[in-house]
This record gives C-alpha cells, sequence and structure tokens, in this order.
C-alpha cells in the first residue's frame, strides 16, 4: 500500500501535490494506475446508464472522485520521474 504522504509510487520520497484531500481509502489507495482507471471507466459507464437511486448514485460518483485522485497520483509520480531522469541526463 502507498502511503498518500509520499509520492504515489514505492521509492518516490517526494511529497504528492496531485490533488490534496482526505486519505484515499485503502481499497483504492492499493490499486496500480490500471486497476484504478479500469474501475473508473466501470464507474462512469453505470452513472452514465442511469437508473440507479440518488443514494447509490451519489455513492458511485464518491468512488469515482477518489479513483481519478488515485490515477492523479499515478501519473503525478510518473512526471516527477521523468523529470527527474530529465535532469539526470
Amino acid at each position: 500500500m502507498t502511503d498518500t504522504s509520499t509520492g504515489a509510487e514505492p521509492g518516490n520520497t517526494e511529497p504528492n501535490t496531485a490533488q490534496p484531500g482526505p486519505a484515499l481509502p485503502p481499497d483504492i489507495d492499493a490499486l496500480s494506475y490500471e486497476e484504478a482507471r479500469e474501475q473508473l471507466v466501470a464507474v462512469v459507464s453505470k452513472l452514465e446508464a442511469g437508473g440507479t437511486s440518488l443514494e447509490d448514485s451519489l455513492a458511485l460518483w464518491e468512488r469515482g472522485e477518489a479513483l481519478a485522485r488515485r490515477c492523479e497520483e499515478w501519473l503525478e509520480g510518473a512526471r516527477k520521474r521523468l523529470a527527474a531522469a530529465r535532469k539526470d541526463s
């Protein structure tokens, strides 16, 4: 599991500044970029299809927001690693 106070990837010690906010639920925090993106696509599809109660829609929306934040953490970690690699070369 990744500590959200550090970068999105293991070994990255820079603070995570992607999108400050509450800590991610442990099940989402443990996801890889690909897993989070796949689940986010499923959430969006369910919301677009409609037919869910307001309460279920809100829960899906909240999960989608957390999944999107997880994806952004991974992408921000990748950006930082690329920037560091460019600086070193």
